[in-house]
């Protein structure tokens, strides 16, 4: 089962990001790409209609997670492993970020 998480950008639905057996893959929602006025989240991860793979987490999701001993809080508190960078990234990048951009995860029913 992989593990996925919703992407909003100034509030608004952006994407998803996904872990795949492969690695990641992050890809816009079609209506987030038709609006004009909906930047892309990041330089490196311009808008467009291909889903963007990567075999390791994508350099600004992993800008989005906390350092040191707020990295040890979350991880002890949370129960995460600290190598677990998308758990993380699950867990704990639905607030308070730097920018823009949140992750809420995305659980199955």
């Amino acid at each position: 089962m992989s593990r996925k998480g919703v992407v909003y950008c100034k509030g608004n639905r952006a994407g998803r990001i996904e872990e795949t057996t492969s690695g990641y893959l992050f890809a816009y929602d079609t209506h987030y790409l038709a609006s004009s006025s909906s930047p892309a989240i990041s330089l490196t991860l311009p808008k467009r209609t291909e889903p963007f793979r990567s075999p390791v987490l994508f350099p600004f999701f992993f800008g989005l997670l906390a350092e040191g001993a707020l990295k040890e809080t979350q991880c002890r508190q949370l129960r995460i492993d600290e190598n677990d960078h998308f758990g993380r990234l699950l867990k704990t990048t639905h607030s308070d970020t730097i920018g823009d951009v949140t992750v809420v995860e995305e659980v199955e029913t």
